[in-house]
């Protein structure tokens, strides 16, 4: 029976745990033998007393260095990378062109590391993708943040004192934190308007009583995989043209555009942003990635020209209990694909074990991340 280890997480506001007790007994189910570091659920709500419970022994974090399988979020330390012993499998996000010390580190300790954020988009691989769960806690997450530094409600109100107009609220990117923002913000009762350079999502986001703000569509708007593509310098121009009248009448917008492996494109310039009423809030779902905002800082909520603006780095933490869970059955009908009776089968010929394979049997899988490493000397 293979040893699988859940770890506390050790990076920076990072209150999301790899696996629940829910998916520990499912773990069990497989055939694998399930450790949990001490306290490593506490921060999202799961107490120690649950995963033993669930079956799972209780150990120190020592016991990565003789596990079979490492579960994860975000990418270990270098230091944990090399405490794995040679053949181990790390499955988390590996984020590998920027951990490029974890990376070699893993490379050296001859550990097989799968990034789960390279899920291919297929129907097999559709209850494996973090990205689309994790994606619809920030995307409620954002807007809850944005009521509440917000200094109006959301929804229109009839009262003896006078009736009070709805919030309107902007959504740039209609993919699924774009979807979960609208379909959040209309519960709440405001008047939501969305745009995205995908043609194919206006029925999408009509559906869920918001009016779909249309730029035109440049060629490739989309990749095979379903994500959005980079789009040219002059498309961007266009766009903002049009959307600078929408993002000036919004009370809240709400930035969601990312593009895999690349920066963040620039959709709001601070020309765009000054049209903004004081008071006003943007949340920029990509700040991590460089923005979609001009004035958008990593990691913080600053105020220029009287407009708030959020850049938290990792909103899904913020509702850290069902984005474990979520995140949890991802990691369980992952593992269903390749343990069969408690033992691992790597077969690189899998297209979903070959797609999120970063590091294996000693070398770099990931071409961008290899050039990346051999750019630095390593």
């Amino acid at each position: 029976m293979a040893v699988t280890f859940v770890p506390r997480e050790t990076a920076a506001g990072e209150t999301r745990v790899s696996a629940v007790p829910e998916t520990v007994k499912g773990m069990l189910k497989l055939g694998l033998t399930v450790e949990v570091e001490r306290g490593a659920g506490e921060a999202a709500g799961f107490a120690d007393a649950e995963y033993e419970s669930a079956g799972a022994r209780l150990v120190g974090g020592e016991a990565r260095g003789s596990a079979d399988i490492v579960l994860g979020i975000q990418p270990p330390p270098p230091a944990d990378a090399k405490a794995q012993k040679a053949g181990s499998l790390l499955i988390c996000t590996l984020v590998p062109g920027v951990a490029l010390d974890t990376t070699k580190a893993l490379c050296d300790a001859k550990v097989t590391a799968m990034g789960l954020e390279f899920m291919p988009r297929i129907t097999r691989a559709q209850k494996m993708d973090i990205l689309s769960s994790q994606a619809t806690c920030g995307g409620y997450q954002a807007v809850l943040l944005a009521a509440v530094h917000l200094p109006k409600m959301f929804p229109l109100m009839m009262t003896a004192a006078g009736t009070l107009t709805p919030a309107r609220v902007l959504v740039l990117g209609a993919g699924v934190a774009g979807l979960q923002a609208i379909s959040t913000a209309r519960k709440l009762g405001a008047v939501v308007e969305a745009n995205d350079i995908r043609p194919v999502v206006k029925e999408q986001v009509e559906s869920l009583g918001a009016k779909f703000v249309d730029t035109g569509t440049p060629p490739d708007a989309e990749t095979k995989g379903g994500y959005a593509t980079e789009t040219t310098q002059e498309f961007l121009k266009k766009q903002r043209d049009i959307l600078t009248e929408h993002i000036t009448q919004a009370d809240v917008l709400i930035t969601t555009a990312l593009v895999p492996g690349k920066k963040a494109p620039r959709l709001v310039t601070s020309d765009m942003r000054r049209g903004m009423k004081p008071g006003s809030v943007i949340v920029d779902m990509a700040a991590a990635a460089g923005g979609n905002v001009e004035g958008t800082v990593a990691g913080e909520r600053v105020v220029v020209d009287g407009v708030t603006i959020i850049g938290d780095t990792n909103l899904p933490a913020q509702v850290a209990a069902d984005a474990s869970r979520t995140y949890a059955r991802n990691v369980l009908a992952f593992l269903g694909e390749f343990v069969k009776d408690g033992t691992p089968n790597v077969d690189m010929e899998n297209e979903i074990l070959g797609a999120v394979t970063i590091v294996h049997a000693g070398a770099v899988r990931h071409e961008p991340t290899a050039q990346a490493l051999a750019a630095k000397g390593n």
